[in-house]
């Protein structure tokens, strides 16, 4: 599953780092700290490598 946008993409980068350890998890804040908990390492590891290229830099919410 690719992420959707640059900020997704960002987030998945910071929660990859802190499930391997490489940043403690306290350092992450919004969705990068849900992801930690919610995604297993290799759904993190596909989010963080999607291309950014034509990526917006956020996805808005529709209502």
């Amino acid at each position: 599953m690719p992420a959707k946008s640059k900020a997704q993409q960002k987030a998945a980068g910071a929660a990859l780092a802190a499930k391997r350890g490489e940043i403690q998890k306290s350092e992450l804040k919004g969705a990068s700290r849900e992801m930690v908990d919610s995604m297993s390492e290799k759904q993190l590891r596909d989010f963080a490598s999607t291309t950014r290229k034509g990526k917006p830099g956020h996805v808005g919410k529709t209502h």
